[in-house]
């Protein structure tokens, strides 16, 4: 077995975390704009839309130019500096928002978090199978679990330190938030592009990382030309326009406007009077205009996710016909994976934003917005109990002492967020009993045995069995069966990545940037599922998260199959 390069690890690291700390600005930076410039809630959702869509654009833009000049760019400059590139280009995009901020130009801030995300799309697309080849393949995905935990600390940390230094707090409250000035957001993003530019000066100058160069072995293929995928990605993000472009304009047709007025109409009149037939009329007016108007954005929406999942299965039908031409795309546990990480990435970020809407419902405790953000923090905070707990098997400890820390670990992971939700001044009494849900994420490491197929067919299941439990039930029960998709969710990035690079050689850099295109399902999915809050209710609208785990499950079992037909099986 290869030994694991520690050194190097604990370098490579280090951005993990920084992706981590510099994601969680925006939990200030989104509410700020939505007051500052007078948003709405879908204009404000352009920030999180701009921000996933720069990954599937920054890694296609990668793949294209592989694919022209027949050499992958992060093959080429190897792992080390393409993160370093990629740190520097975030570094540019701070410097846009910095002066879009002094300009008061929202697109222009959309820009700037457009170009920060691009640099992390490359940042990832090396990152991720860097801190595979720093060991042996089969444990890699404990590597990348390692990385996720100090991702997901910085998650954490990031709003008690952003807190103390824009508001002088820890205690940061939504007011608080909206009353931000714009001087205090370009001392945000100064200090961000300082950490981007720190960062890569820590990679380059650093003698014990490597450069992470790809030697090409294989002489049956010049070059990871792939001209048939190329071609394939191309027709999806021409139908990925078509169907979000008529989403997008239909908040300027006459519908939306009257919508708009009427909405404004209703606000006016509940301050003056409490007359429940003219609000009564009002909302009825209002639910007439929006409910067609709804229907045919859901229309859309679902056929921009149809573009995806049907373009990527047509490739992998095509590609198993004919190899010849699809580079990385030609091995199917790749073109599974991409579809897998889509789904993932999508439930992830779909669960967490729409909990704020289930919590204010009377049947699940009806908690206003500032009471419901230790639960929101509490499903972010179990992605890190998770992978902290994954991340134990990325040592090299024995048995005996890797299953007393994956009993321990948990738990302490649990008590620091309880303990960071305390600090911020959020009222815990009532997570307290979330303790069981994290017994059984102990429990269902047992059965993984540390194997990443194993791994991944568990906790989707779980996920599956946690939202319909959500679904079928109501009050606390329901909100704990839904944040513990988080816990369920934790330590699948690093499985799926792991289980599509495999056996890929050389094309391990395209694969990566494959994968790192379907970022983009934090893009569609939870758009979807906001849609579909307005038609269904919010409760029932977790169903796309049970249909996405399904297929995870299904995912683990298939690329099983595959791996070990291929021989390079992991499990």
């Amino acid at each position: 077995m290869e030994k694991t390069n520690y050194r190097a690890l604990s370098t490579l690291i280090t951005v993990f975390f920084f992706w981590g700390f510099i994601a969680a600005g925006n939990s200030i930076f989104i509410p700020f704009c939505k007051s500052y410039f007078h948003l709405d809630q879908f204009q404000s959702m352009l920030i999180d839309f701009a921000f996933y869509f720069a990954y599937y654009i920054g890694a296609l833009i990668l793949f294209i130019v592989g694919t022209q000049k027949g050499k992958d760019p992060v093959g080429k400059w190897g792992y080390k500096n393409s993160i370093v590139y990629g740190l520097l280009f975030s570094a540019l995009g701070a410097a846009a928002m910095i002066i879009s901020v002094y300009l008061d130009v929202f697109v222009g801030m959309l820009f700037g978090l457009f170009i920060v995300a691009l640099g992390f799309s490359l940042q990832q697309t090396a990152a991720n199978p860097f801190a595979i080849a720093l060991g042996d393949e089969k444990t890699g995905s404990n590597r990348i679990s390692l990385g996720g935990a100090i991702n997901s600390l910085g998650t954490s940390i990031a709003p008690l330190i952003i807190g103390f230094v824009l508001f002088g707090s820890v205690v940061v409250t939504d007011e608080m938030k909206k009353e931000l000035t714009t001087d205090k957001v370009s001392i945000l993003y100064i200090c961000v592009g300082l950490l981007f530019v720190g960062i890569a000066a820590l990679f380059y100058f650093s003698k014990k990382v490597p450069s992470g160069k790809i030697i090409e072995n294989d002489k049956t293929e010049k070059s990871p030309k792939a001209h048939k995928a190329l071609a394939s990605l191309l027709i999806m993000t021409g139908l990925l326009i078509t169907c979000f472009t008529p989403v997008f304009n239909s908040y300027r047709t006459y519908e939306a406007k009257q919508i708009a007025k009427t909405e404004k109409q209703l606000e006016s009149v509940k301050k003056i009077t409490s007359n429940d037939a003219t609000i009564s009329v009002l909302q009825k007016e209002i639910e007439t205009l929006k409910r067609p108007l709804e229907q045919k954005r859901m229309l859309w929406l679902i056929g921009g996710l149809l573009a995806v999942v049907g373009g990527i299965l047509s490739s992998f039908v095509l590609a198993r016909k004919k190899k010849e031409g699809w580079g990385a795309m030609q091995y199917p546990q790749l073109v599974l994976g991409m579809l897998a990480i889509f789904l993932y990435v999508g439930v992830e970020v779909a669960i967490g934003s729409n909990l704020s809407e289930l919590l204010s419902k009377k049947e699940f405790g009806g908690y206003s917005s500032i009471q419901t953000a230790p639960f929101i923090g509490l499903f972010w905070g179990s992605l890190m109990i998770g992978r902290w707990a994954s991340a134990i098997h990325a040592f090299e400890l024995s048995k005996k002492m890797k299953t007393i820390l994956t009993s321990i670990i948990p738990f302490l992971a649990f008590g620091l967020v309880l303990g960071f939700s305390a600090i911020m001044g959020h009222e815990i009494k009532d997570l307290y009993l979330y303790i069981i849900c994290v017994a059984v994420l102990v429990v269902g490491f047992y059965f993984t045995q540390n194997k990443p197929a194993k791994t991944l067919l568990i906790f989707s299941l779980l996920g599956v069995i946690a939202t319909c439990i959500g679904i079928f039930s109501s009050g606390i029960i329901s909100v704990y069966a839904f944040l513990s998709a988080g816990l369920f969710c934790s330590i699948m990035w690093p499985c799926i990545f792991s289980l599509s690079l495999a056996g890929l050689g050389k094309y391990k850099a395209q694969g990566s940037a494959f994968l790192i295109m379907m970022i983009l399902g934090g893009a569609i999915i939870p758009l979807i599922q906001a849609k579909l809050v307005d038609i269904t209710g919010i409760q029932k609208s977790y169903l796309v998260g049970t249909f996405c785990f399904i297929y995870l499950a299904i995912f683990a079992v298939w690329v099983n199959k595959i791996l070990k037909k291929q021989g390079v099986g992991l499990d």
